[in-house]
């Protein structure tokens, strides 16, 4: 189990450095976060959401949003782990298939409604599809939606993972598991960004 703090080691922060101390000020929200990443990544039971699948769904997810130590650390496990070294390269290919600047969607109507933007509906493509397996082709079409068309998502999106063969238990950590990973990819670009303008 790891006991370095992710964020922490994602960002660069050095023990006893400024961003260190900013960072003690908020310790509830420091340490949240790292068992937040322990209880996602290194569960004591992944129950039906093994490691690998939740190895390829935060590198597609954090490709998503761009290169960065994150996306690379995210690619970096996926490849260590022993079932998910293969996925390496379909989900690179996917992640540049599915990237796009968003968030797109359309709210009710009414005076937000000015704000709705069309944007890419995206689908792993066919020749993926038996690399990923139904269950990976799901989550990954659904992480995007979560990432990129968020006002979109709706309860009848469940269906396609329930029919690809997700729990419901494993569709409510598959949904942490993605807005955990949108959190700290904006915490640590962040946080970098603060240093680089300190420096």
């Amino acid at each position: 189990m790891s006991t370095n703090d992710i964020i922490d080691t994602l960002a660069g922060i050095e023990p006893g450095s400024a961003l260190d101390a900013i960072r003690a000020r908020r310790l509830q929200a420091r340490e949240n976060a790292q068992k937040s990443y322990l209880s996602l990544f290194e569960p004591i039971d992944a129950g039906d959401f093994s490691l690998a699948e939740r190895a390829a769904v935060a590198a597609f997810v954090t490709g998503l949003h761009g290169e960065s130590p994150v996306a690379a650390f995210y690619r970096e496990k996926l490849a260590a782990n022993a079932d998910g070294a293969a996925l390496v390269e379909p989900i690179q290919t996917e992640i540049e298939r599915g990237k796009t600047s968003g968030p797109f969607g359309a709210f009710p109507p009414g005076p937000l409604s000015v704000e709705n933007k069309a944007g890419l509906i995206y689908r792993v493509s066919a020749e993926r599809k038996h690399e990923l397996g139904t269950r990976l082709v799901a989550a990954l079409e659904h992480a995007h939606l979560l990432v990129l068309h968020p006002r979109d998502a709706a309860s009848a999106d469940m269906k396609a993972l329930l029919a690809a063969g997700w729990s419901t238990t494993g569709i409510v950590t598959f949904s942490q598991l993605v807005a955990f990973l949108s959190f700290q990819v904006r915490v640590v670009s962040g946080l970098r960004t603060l240093a680089a303008a300190s420096a």
